[in-house]
């Protein structure tokens, strides 16, 4: 679904299915080469797309990496706002949240979580994953605020909210590629926004 509702049309599903190709080979080949061993090039050739391409979808390597979880990032305000209007406001963070991790109920295997985290810590895309992080609290905060007819010019609380929720996600994101043995992400990213809910179990003060 698009911002507006409808489905995206033939175009527009082509070209996010060529931009999430591009990103999953990039990705790909950061684990499986290390990030300074993988050229543009690599990229494309994996995607099966014409070198000329990336540059229509990403300014570098290092942003088409990120640019699942920054598409993802986007995504999660979108399906805050698509939730039942009469579930509870922390369950339907935590759905909208974790709509975005299925696949993930699973443990990766030693070598690709070594490869995994040199990626993510690697200062190069330390950038990228910050522009993520902004991106989705900022996506969240609009949807908490439309949610609960706050307006986000003058109360502090959707920002507020929505940072809580990103830092708990990021920390549980570094939890699980630092776990040995490995553990699946889903689990891990449920259980710290449900922590993150019970410490916020009450109301917020509008004072």
């Amino acid at each position: 679904m698009t911002d507006d509702g409808p489905l995206p049309g033939r175009r527009e599903r082509k070209k996010l299915a060529t931009r999430h190709a591009l990103s999953s080979a990039a990705l790909q080949l950061a684990v499986e080469r290390g990030l300074e061993n993988v050229t543009i090039e690599d990229i494309t050739a994996r995607a099966d797309v014409a070198l000329r391409t990336f540059s229509n979808y990403f300014a570098s390597k290092y942003e088409a990496i990120c640019a699942i979880g920054a598409d993802r990032a986007r995504m999660i305000g979108v399906s805050l706002l698509e939730r039942p209007a009469g579930e509870p406001l922390w369950d339907a963070l935590i759905n909208a949240v974790l709509q975005h991790y299925e696949g993930t109920d699973q443990a990766f295997g030693q070598a690709s979580m070594a490869g995994i985290g040199l990626v993510l810590r690697s200062p190069a895309i330390r950038g990228e994953y910050l522009k993520i992080h902004s991106e989705m609290q900022d996506a969240l905060a609009a949807a908490i605020a439309q949610r609960t007819g706050t307006d986000p010019g003058t109360d502090m609380y959707p920002q507020i909210l929505a940072g809580a929720v990103t830092a708990a996600s990021q920390v549980a994101i570094r939890h699980w590629y630092r776990a040995d043995p490995p553990e699946p992400l889903r689990p891990m990213i449920e259980r710290a926004l449900r922590q993150l809910a019970a410490a916020c179990s009450e109301a917020p003060s509008r004072a």
